[in-house]
């Protein structure tokens, strides 16, 4: 159970119709303090410059902490599936003693660019696990409209291409874990893997509980091992983060003893 905090870093602050809900970074932190402090919160995953304030306010003790990568492809730019690498690198994740690094691959088959993004996760995939780190891979399938920016592909069919290709993705798969959404078809997604799988949340607004239903439904697959959200627990609409934390948490973990 890890909560996503890598938004701000590629120039995403919108959360349902506030455009800077994300903005205020003391607001995010204290957030994401909240968060941490439910029981059953394994980590978090960020730039550097959360998580080296998260580290100072003593908040990653025992935690798992995870790196973002490449947060070059900004929200809306015409280059953004040319996704490079700004913020960690693979050797900065080991000398940092982070657990792991984390990839974002969107998947467009008329961007140049997305093949410069496919040779540098799969390298960065092959030197995380050569250094015995972990290296999550979020695929996405994308489109892109008439004024050429690129949107999001909902077809489960094409997730389960995305999927497939991460999973191929450097020289060795034995550290690589996908983060993927819970899709209705979730059961054919998972299976187009044998890769651990993490499941994202989005910005589902007040359908939050369809998120929730989502995230039941798809921990019964096999290699689906718990949840990274960000937005959807860090900003629910209500505005009760231990709430809706500690319900992801409970998905995860179970009630406990």
């Amino acid at each position: 159970m890890i909560l996503a905090a890598d938004h701000t870093a590629r120039g995403m602050l919108a959360v349902g119709k506030d455009p800077l809900a994300v903005a205020n970074r003391y607001t995010l932190l204290d957030n994401l303090m909240r968060g941490l402090s439910v029981p059953g919160v394994d980590g978090v995953m960020a730039s550097a410059d959360i998580l080296e304030e998260l580290a100072w306010l003593g908040a990653l003790e025992g935690r798992i902490a995870i790196g973002t990568i490449n947060r070059g492809g900004l929200k809306g730019a015409l280059w953004e599936l040319d996704d490079r690498i700004t913020a960690y690198d693979p050797d900065h994740i080991a000398s940092a003693g982070l657990d792991g690094g984390k990839l974002l691959l969107r998947i467009e088959f008329t961007d140049p660019g997305v093949a410069r993004t496919i040779e540098m996760c799969g390298a960065v995939t092959t030197k995380l696990a050569d250094q015995g780190i972990a290296c999550m891979i979020e695929p996405l399938p994308y489109l892109k409209d008439e004024s050429g920016r690129a949107h999001l592909d909902t077809r489960d069919e094409e997730l389960i291409r995305a999927v497939a290709i991460a999973s191929g993705l450097g020289s060795s798969s034995a550290f690589t874990w996908l983060k993927i959404p819970a899709t209705p078809r979730i059961a054919e997604v998972a299976a187009a893997t044998t890769m651990p799988i993490l499941l994202l949340g989005g910005d589902p607004g007040e359908q939050w509980q369809d998120v929730v239903d989502g995230w039941e439904r798809a921990m019964r697959e096999p290699n689906v091992r718990g949840l990274i959200p960000g937005r959807a627990l860090l900003y629910p609409h209500d505005g009760d983060v231990e709430g809706i934390v500690a319900t992801a948490a409970r998905i995860v973990h179970g009630d406990g003893p």
